[in-house]
């Protein structure tokens, strides 16, 4: 189910312009909202404190990770500028249209997918808060400026949340404390429980087998594999699955081919990027041996986009979602 932002931000603004109809202000004043003392704020993010001076409405996005948070929000529209790739493929074509109509400042990226933006580029759109973290941007650069950052927890690279559907709902609300959106935050929160629960109510009481979640390199290259410290971990248990490699205290890691063999996982949920989904197939099923392993031979391979699984996100609730419909109609059992 495509997320759809809330219009609060909008309805809010129509009040506020009938109620400044009727002021007795003078001529030329033009009436400003009163402080009720939510800001300044503070939160934390990857374990450190920031503080949010105001509501932030002057937002450069640099990960496509927050953009389900602030479309469920409402407040897609407070980014004035992103940075990266921002696959069509997670949502509406209301949220798509936004997303791209938001100006970017670059799309460029290394072979290995991180984000080639200078701070300089960054710093001149004089955002009032920055969301996502680049190896040349930190936190700490940005402060000395004055401008706060804040990461998605499941890409903390320490001091982040452990995993979990709960957690997705908690930053959800710290969130909406950032952007003075309780309510909103509140409501989404519960609604994203309610389909969590709904779903796994619907896994079968006597789903029993094991998963991988892995992320192939297409043409040839190294498998990464996804270990208990992944959003791919809990996205398991939920759907009645037992992850393979959840003794591995790691987000990501590489993984050799003799290891899935001697895993040899029931399922396989194949992560990519973009791209044609066949060909992330075939890029598991060229690896030597692939053919012994079980969910090869009895056709249980799922492939879906990557952030239906990682990072933690309410996307992550989807992804469960299409896992669990997957199992009980395309995966062999």
């Amino acid at each position: 189910m495509p997320l759809r932002p809330l219009r609060a931000a909008s309805l809010a603004a129509a009040v506020a312009l009938l109620t400044s109809c009727g002021t007795d202000e003078p001529a030329g004043t033009a009436a400003t909202a009163p402080d009720d003392g939510h800001y300044p704020l503070k939160t934390t993010s990857c374990g450190e404190e920031v503080t949010i001076e105001a509501e932030p409405t002057d937002v450069v996005l640099l990960k496509s990770a927050w953009v389900p948070y602030l479309d469920t929000l409402g407040v897609l529209d407070h980014v004035t500028a992103k940075a990266g790739a921002y696959p069509q493929g997670y949502y509406d074509d209301e949220t798509n249209a936004a997303v791209e109509g938001i100006d970017s400042l670059t799309d460029r990226m290394d072979s290995s997918g991180h984000l080639l933006i200078s701070k300089e580029a960054v710093v001149a759109r004089e955002p009032d808060l920055v969301l996502g973290q680049v190896e040349n941007l930190d936190r700490a650069s940005l402060a000395e400026l004055g401008i706060p950052l804040l990461e998605v927890g499941g890409l903390c690279p320490t001091g982040g949340p452990d995993p979990s559907f709960e957690a997705i709902g908690t930053e959800l609300e710290e969130l909406g404390r950032v952007f003075h959106r309780e309510d909103e935050a509140a409501k989404a929160a519960r609604d994203l429980e309610e389909r969590v629960e709904t779903i796994t109510d619907s896994v079968p009481s006597d789903e029993d087998r094991t998963a991988a979640v892995l992320y192939p390199t297409v043409g040839g290259g190294t498998t990464y594999a996804y270990g208990s410290r992944s959003m791919a971990d809990p996205q398991l248990e939920a759907a009645g699955l037992t992850n393979v490699y959840a003794d591995v205290d790691e987000r990501v890691f590489e993984v050799t081919t003799e290891s899935l063999l001697e895993e040899d996982p029931d399922v396989v949920v194949l992560l990519y990027s973009d791209g044609d989904p066949a060909k992330v197939e075939d890029a598991l099923t060229a690896l030597p041996g692939a053919e012994r392993l079980t969910a090869v031979r009895d056709d249980a391979v799922i492939t879906q986009l990557f952030n239906f699984t990682e990072p933690a996100s309410p996307l992550a609730v989807d992804g469960l979602e299409r896992i669990v419909e997957e199992l009980a109609t395309g995966a062999a059992r």
